[in-house]
C-alpha cells in the first residue's frame, strides 16, 4: 500500500514538473507598436466665453451677469445655434479681502460654452459675443465633425502600421509572423485632444480673416504582438 501511495506520489511529482516547465516556456512572439494618424481640416469650433463683473453688492453683480448672459443667448438664437450647443458651463462667485481698504469685494463668473457647425459664421459669431458684453474667452478648440470614423480610421492604420513593423523584424531574422496574440490601444489619461494649429491677425476689414485653420491631428497608438514563425 504504501508503494503505491510513493508511485502515485511520483507521478503527481513528474506530471506537475511538466506542468510548470510547459507553463514557463515562453511562446516567442514579435511586439511591436503601431501609430495611425488621419490629418483633416476642422469643421466645427467649440468657443468657450465667461462674463466676469466685480463690485461690493452680490445682488447687484448677479443682475449684470444675468443680464449679459440674456443678451447673449438672445444673439445665438439670431445666429440659429441650436439649444443643444450652449452650455452652462460653472457658476462661480468669490469673496475677495483688500487689506489696503479693509474691505470685502466679490466676484461673479458665468461660463458658457458654445459650439458652432459652420464655420462661415465664425467671424459674424465672436463679434456678436463681443457686442453682447463678454469679457472673457477662456478658449478656442477645432473639431471635425466626422470624428468617430476618422477615429476608425487611424485605429486600422495604427494595427497596419504595427503588422508592417512586425513583419520587417522578422524578415531581417529570416524569419515570418504569424496571426496576432495580443492587441491593446494607448490611451491618454487625460484624454485624446485633437491638435490645431491657429494663427489669429486683426480683423478690422470686413472681409479679413482671423482664423487660419490648419489641419487637425487624429492620432492611434496600438501594441500589437504576434507569433514569431
Amino acid at each position: 500500500m504504501k508503494k503505491l501511495r510513493i508511485l502515485s506520489a511520483i507521478v503527481v511529482l513528474i506530471f506537475t514538473s511538466s506542468m510548470i516547465a510547459q507553463n514557463q516556456t515562453q511562446t516567442p512572439t514579435v511586439d511591436v507598436t503601431g501609430e495611425g494618424i488621419v490629418r483633416v481640416v476642422p469643421d466645427e469650433v467649440t468657443i468657450n466665453i465667461r462674463v466676469e463683473n466685480t463690485g461690493e453688492s452680490t445682488q447687484y453683480l448677479k443682475q449684470q451677469n444675468d443680464a449679459i448672459i440674456n443678451e447673449v443667448l438672445k444673439f445665438l438664437k439670431k445666429m440659429g445655434i441650436a439649444d443643444k450647443d450652449v452650455k452652462t458651463e460653472y457658476i462661480t462667485l468669490n469673496k475677495n479681502y483688500d487689506y489696503n481698504t479693509k474691505t470685502y469685494t466679490f466676484a461673479a463668473n458665468q461660463s458658457l460654452s458654445v459650439k458652432l457647425r459652420d464655420l462661415k459664421k465664425y467671424e459674424e459669431l465672436m463679434k456678436g459675443l463681443l457686442d453682447s458684453g463678454i469679457n472673457r474667452i477662456d478658449g478656442v478648440q477645432f473639431s471635425s465633425s466626422n470624428n468617430e470614423a476618422l477615429e476608425s480610421q487611424a485605429r486600422k492604420k495604427a494595427v497596419e502600421n504595427a503588422q508592417m513593423k512586425a513583419k520587417e523584424y522578422a524578415t531581417v531574422l529570416g524569419q515570418s509572423i504569424g496571426k496576432a496574440v495580443s492587441i491593446s490601444e494607448y490611451k491618454n489619461v487625460s484624454g485624446p485632444q485633437p491638435m490645431y494649429k491657429m494663427a489669429m491677425s486683426d480683423s478690422s476689414g470686413g472681409d479679413s480673416q482671423s482664423i487660419s485653420l490648419g489641419e487637425m491631428e487624429i492620432r492611434t497608438t496600438v501594441n500589437v504582438s504576434f507569433l514569431l514563425n
